[in-house]
């Protein structure tokens, strides 16, 4: 098999495993919603709400003691369903969440995951490429469905395919943004401007349909941003190390990159550390993680709507990639209001434009919120949508 190159033996091989169980024992970084762990996913994604990392405060909220953002699953399984087409890179397209219980603290979790579907592309950056969607239901320690993550995986030529493919050289790389003074102080002056409702109730009737929400800023972006998700979330796990393991890894999944300087064979996702190797895989450069991005959706969502609040579901298309410099807002707007099996639901739709006005990225979300009339947020629930 050709490597780094789309192959129908390579499609084949993968559209066998459709809708049969995958081993995920190295896709899970923790098991165990832990005080540490919570503490940790917040500090990787810049997440200071006191739910998740103060107890007195979140023992007198409606949970009764602290809970996870709930994008923390990401830790518990990385959502990337991508199996086979062996050297083939995978770029991460985005994620349909739905929650239905919060994650507690100590709450010990695990996952069922399947590939639901491959799709064959094309499109301006890749003239064929194949898109793979996976199911992880995410149960916990009383055996209850706490969430389901419906995750895309983009997987496109590299290394010399991707110059046969697209007729560019590899390692074409953008410069990073310049920023003037005053952008920076504007940039810095948002983050630190950023709201949060905290135990002010948001209710239902006092939403309207087509309303903006308050948005949050997150940029420039640096590779240091990029190092705390890994660290929060996902490691180096066992593909990206010097050790053993990685390297048994690597000579049975064929998953690397070669370093140029050394002659090593290196994970591929060195590329969202290193500009050059960014560029070796269509990048631009070096570029953020997709579902570090979509968990800063989540972050505006869950300010928003308080501590009293719920996030239901959050669906997001990673567009574009979000290169080391670049700055992202993250806005959203009351798209439709309803009531579900007695509750009030919210939808909206949310996006991220870039400093340069580009959209990154773009997709849905819904919220559950007290009522007037209805009540509190009744948990945990059945899928509402």
């Amino acid at each position: 098999m050709s490597w780094g190159a789309i192959t129908d033996e390579g499609i084949s091989e993968a559209e066998e495993l459709i809708d049969v169980p995958l081993r995920r024992d190295l896709m899970q970084w923790i098991e165990v919603a832990s005080r540490d762990a919570i503490r940790h996913f917040a500090w990787g994604v810049g997440d200071n709400n006191p739910l998740w990392l103060d107890a007195a405060y979140a023992a007198k909220s409606p949970y009764g003691t602290m809970i996870a953002p709930p994008c923390i699953l990401y830790a518990v399984d990385s959502t990337v369903i991508a199996p086979k087409l062996s050297g083939v890179q995978w770029i991460y397209a985005g994620t349909g969440w739905t929650w239905l219980e919060p994650i507690r603290v100590d709450d010990t979790l695990r996952t069922e995951v399947k590939l639901k579907k491959q799709e064959i592309k094309s499109g301006r950056r890749f003239p064929k490429w194949v898109l793979q969607t996976g199911e992880a239901r995410y149960y916990n320690q009383y055996d209850r469905l706490v969430a389901i993550a419906i995750g895309r995986c983009a997987r496109t030529p590299r290394g010399d395919k991707l110059i046969e493919a697209t007729n560019k050289k590899q390692t074409e790389t953008a410069e990073p943004h310049s920023y003037r003074a005053e952008e920076i102080e504007r940039i810095e002056n948002q983050i630190l401007a950023e709201s949060r409702r905290g135990d002010t109730p948001l209710y239902w009737e006092d939403v309207t349909v087509g309303e903006d929400i308050p948005q949050i800023t997150r940029g420039p972006l640096s590779i240091i941003d990029i190092m705390a998700w890994y660290s929060a979330v996902q490691g180096a796990q066992h593909y990206g190390g010097v050790h053993g393991d990685a390297l048994r890894y690597r000579q049975r999944h064929k998953d690397y990159h070669i370093n140029k300087k050394t002659g090593a064979r290196e994970a591929a996702g060195r590329g969202h550390l290193e500009a050059r190797t960014g560029g070796d895989v269509g990048m631009g450069g070096a570029y953020d993680v997709g579902p570090q991005r979509i968990s800063w959706a989540q972050h505006m969502l869950t300010n928003w709507i308080g501590d009293r609040g719920f996030l239901h579901s959050l669906d997001v298309a990673v567009l574009r990639p979000n290169l080391v410099g670049d700055t992202l807002w993250w806005s959203g707007r009351i798209t439709g209001k309803s009531v579900k099996d007695g509750q009030g639901l919210v939808e909206l739709e949310v996006r991220a434009i870039n400093q340069v006005n580009a959209l990154s990225a773009s997709g849905t979300a819904s919220v559950i919120l007290p009522s007037r009339e209805m009540g509190a947020v009744r948990l945990p629930m059945g899928n509402l949508d």
